[in-house]
């Protein structure tokens, strides 16, 4: 039952990362030492797994897709999503300085608990490295697309967006951002439980997710350090795109007006970077950063060697 518990409370933080741009709920899926497990979970769902099922042999299905294992993972990140939702959805209208500074916190902290997983560096891991970490600059630089909400364009928001939430140092929610449909899928659906928006997305993680896990799975195991080099890289690059001192740019239409939601509010189209001010409020920002350092500290220090270990071979 302990274990049980620890496992949702990973898949919470997995969920509530995936819910803010910048930030990978692989990372925290990595940090806390379930992603291998997890990957490999969800890529046991093939035809051995169909045959299983279809043969009524329920506990050697059970066994065989650790499914245990993943849907308590799962059931923490789906309360994450349908509760944190709606506690962002007010900080970022209210205090969003203090919302990325403490997501700056996290991600520059897992740059260090990722990194120091790698066993031998070598010239290969270097180059993978510096990969990811230009890959992921460069993502930040892209300027996001419109919203849409066509059926196909949210199946293929839910593919790219569960690749990319599965995928450490590579945020969902920001490639939702760069596909224009990120307040529509993150917040506003899920907030409203809209299905007309829901369902598509889901058609694309049933998708994109057991395909993009079994090649996932087969480059970790076979290039393990070159793959968290690279990983690495994307979360170190992700640094720029969760700088905290930043201010909204919101999309306009050829007249130069700011072109609203259905709600009223204006469609955010991108973020300019500005310096901090060197006021009183600065030290507080500082402490906030510090506070989501120290978090992913305490969530490395929950994930012992012993504890994954035993997670491993548990079934």
């Amino acid at each position: 039952m302990k274990k049980m518990i620890f496992w949702f409370i990973k898949g919470f933080g997995i969920g509530a990362a995936n819910i803010v741009p910048g930030v990978s709920g692989g990372t925290i899926a990595l940090i806390t030492g379930i992603f291998e497990r997890l990957i490999d979970s969800i890529k046991s769902f093939d035809i051995k797994a169909i045959k299983l099922l279809f043969k009524g042999k329920f506990k050697e299905f059970v066994v065989y897709t650790d499914l245990v294992f993943l849907l308590i993972v799962f059931a923490g990140a789906v309360a994450s999503i349908f509760s944190v939702a709606k506690l962002l959805g007010f900080l970022f209208e209210e205090h969003p300085i203090y919302v990325w500074s403490f997501f700056f916190g996290l991600i520059l902290a897992s740059v260090f608990f990722v990194g120091k997983t790698i066993k031998y560096i070598t010239y290969q891991v270097f180059i993978s490295f510096l990969v990811g970490t230009t890959g992921a600059v460069l993502l930040s630089l892209l300027s996001p697309a419109n919203e849409n909400t066509s059926f196909i364009y949210l199946v293929l928001c839910g593919i790219a967006g569960i690749i990319s939430m599965i995928l450490p140092g590579l945020s969902g929610s920001f490639v939702l951002i760069l596909m224009g449909n990120y307040q529509l899928v993150m917040i506003t659906s899920v907030n409203n439980f809209d299905l007309s928006i829901l369902f598509p997305v889901s058609i694309g993680v049933v998708i994109g997710l057991p395909m993009f896990s079994r090649a996932l799975s087969w480059i970790y195991k076979k290039y393990r350090d070159q793959t968290i080099a690279t990983l690495t890289g994307f979360i170190l690059g992700s640094l720029s795109i969760l700088w905290p001192w930043k201010e909204k740019v919101y999309l306009k239409d050829a007249n130069g007006i700011e072109i609203m939601k259905t709600n009223g509010d204006p469609i955010i189209q991108n973020y300019i970077k500005i310096m901090p001010e060197m006021n009183r409020e600065l030290l507080l920002i500082f402490a906030v950063i510090l506070t989501g350092i120290l978090t992913i500290w305490l969530i490395e220090r929950l994930a012992t060697p012993e504890e994954i270990e035993a997670d491993n071979n548990e079934f």
